[in-house]
């Protein structure tokens, strides 16, 4: 190779640090679901940490009633409202009405960030234990169901009891988040470390959601045994 060749050969870009993560502090958070345990405790904690955030019920009186509640500039409003309003969706309805909230929002859902928390769990004598949806999981659920969104998947292993508890100024745990393009969950990751002690960490593709959202019910069996509020840390990351 002669020194004109090794002057026109473009020099490698250098590897993108995977903590380099995007500001959402401006974003618009919505919570379908957001009057249950888990999505109350996400709306409370986003808000809590300057998030604007919106809360989505079927009935918009039970939403705002919520959104009183919380406080922090938190607003409450119908689910097909909250989506149009919101730059990321997160989803924490019940796993039994996951698949017909969403059908029936996929206009107001269209070329949003949609986040999935779902976890597909039944219970019986023994305990919890996982479902497997036809699709592989509840975010692949989503997925097929949305086309025209991006689907992401986080915050599973949360303590619905800490996230509510105003005593606890931080959240000692790491979300998994998964997706299939770089830069949504690169913001899912950002807004998960918005929440003070919480960190996001990349987890894979949707395909990989179905061991993740599984997951929940070993954390059950935990807190059972333990009188415990568990959640998960990612060692040497």
């Amino acid at each position: 190779m002669t020194s004109t060749d090794s002057a026109q050969t473009p020099a490698k870009a250098p590897a993108k640090d995977p903590w380099d993560l995007p500001d959402v502090s401006g974003l618009v958070v919505g919570v379908l679901g957001g009057t249950g345990p888990q999505g109350k405790g996400l709306a409370y904690r986003l808000a809590r940490s300057g998030q604007k955030v919106i809360i989505g019920s079927r009935a918009t009186e039970r939403a705002q009633a919520a959104a009183e509640e919380l406080g922090y500039g938190i607003e409450g409003a119908d689910n097909a409202e909250t989506a149009r309003r919101s730059d990321i969706v997160i989803v924490a309805v019940p796993w039994e009405g996951h698949g017909k909230t969403l059908e029936s929002l996929r206009a107001e859902l269209a070329g949003k960030l949609v986040v999935d928390c779902v976890n597909p769990l039944g219970f019986d004598k023994q305990g919890a234990y996982a479902l497997k949806p036809e699709e592989g999981s509840a975010a692949e659920q989503a997925a097929v169901l949305l086309p025209d969104a991006r689907v992401t998947a986080a915050f599973h292993h949360l303590s619905a009891v800490l996230l509510q508890d105003p005593e606890i100024e931080e959240i000692d745990t790491d979300v998994m988040v998964l997706g299939e393009a770089r830069a949504d969950v690169e913001t899912v990751q950002a807004l998960a470390g918005r929440i003070p002690g919480m960190r996001g960490v990349f987890a894979g593709r949707l395909r990989n959601a179905h061991q993740v959202e599984s997951l929940v019910a070993n954390l059950i069996s935990v807190n059972r045994r333990y009188k415990a509020h568990a959640g998960l840390r990612v060692t040497d990351v």
